[in-house]
């Protein structure tokens, strides 16, 4: 028995809780995986995973096990990348998750810099508004722009703080007027979006008060770059991280509403499986996405 390929095979399952999903992953059958994990028990003499219909569980003696596995493959994989090139220069597939807005309006700024540094890297991007497993979609980093990160084993670097602002069409508040106060909101379509918990709802400050205002819904959509383009549009008012429409602010197809209220920011974060060990690859992009937004990139 290839013992260090049955505990590849073990951790993997046990980090995705499954065979089906683990053998997805590994490109072999669920009944391979299966059979490794059987002989590598037979091989311990105990029961590492109790399975039901459900979900596979780590029995006591298998939790033990699997920290002594993530040790000694991180260890090993170190002394793999120790003792070859990758080392100096990285190469290979880079999975990178991204939203669709910020592959479409942030990635073509820096990632021609980063790929012409790294001419051994090849990138492979993954655009969705969801938010994936990136185990079990093999994604090595995503970059997320949120207010709010789900509790996980994932590391989260912060890289940036991203404004959000409110915003109209110069031709909707010509035909409609401009709000001069959040009470004035209400009289007002909202164009929301709609992966948000409470898409009609907006939590307005200042420097002395703050409120929260309930918009009326002229049009939702779980796409950021189609309400953006509604907004263009003049179907209403919208709120948007900045750089969804910096473009547009700085040509004047979008001005902005009620400039002395602020709504509550949100952080850009790289999101990454947790290791002892990172591969330069990875190490290498997180360190040039880190250098670039720490200076401001979404002014004013």
């Amino acid at each position: 028995m290839d013992q260090l390929s049955a505990m590849q095979t073990f951790r993997r399952v046990v980090d995705l809780g499954s065979f089906s999903a683990a053998a997805n992953q590994a490109g072999v059958s669920h009944t391979v995986l299966s059979r490794q994990v059987k002989n590598l028990e037979r091989h311990l003499g105990t029961q590492l995973l109790n399975r039901t219909t459900r979900r596979l569980q780590p029995t006591e003696a298998g939790l033990l096990f699997y920290r002594h596995c993530v040790q000694i493959l991180e260890q090993m994989q170190a002394m793999r990348l120790e003792l070859s090139e990758h080392q100096q220069q990285p190469t290979g597939t880079l999975r990178l998750g991204v939203s669709t807005a910020f592959g479409e309006l942030e990635l073509g700024r820096w990632l021609p810099d980063f790929v012409e540094q790294h001419p051994g890297l090849h990138i492979e991007l993954n655009c969705t508004d969801r938010f994936i497993d990136l185990l079990e979609e093999d994604v090595d980093v995503c970059l997320r722009v949120t207010d709010h990160l789900p509790d996980s084993s994932l590391i989260a670097r912060h890289l940036a703080a991203s404004e959000v602002v409110l915003v109209a069409a110069p031709a909707y508040l010509e035909r409609h007027g401009a709000p001069d106060t959040p009470e004035a909101l209400v009289r007002h379509p909202l164009l929301g979006y709609s992966h948000l918990q409470h898409p009609q709802r907006l939590r307005l400050s200042s420097a002395a008060a703050s409120q929260e205002i309930q918009m009326p819904r002229r049009l939702s959509a779980n796409s950021p770059m189609a309400l953006r383009a509604a907004a263009i549009g003049g179907l209403g008012i919208a709120s948007f991280d900045r750089f969804i429409v910096q473009d547009a602010l700085g040509d004047g197809r979008l001005v902005r509403v009620l400039v002395d209220w602020q709504l509550p920011a949100r952080k850009l974060h790289a999101v990454y499986p947790q290791s002892r060990y990172l591969a330069p690859k990875v190490r290498a992009f997180l360190d040039y996405v880190q250098r670039y937004y720490a200076a401001p990139r979404w002014g004013h």
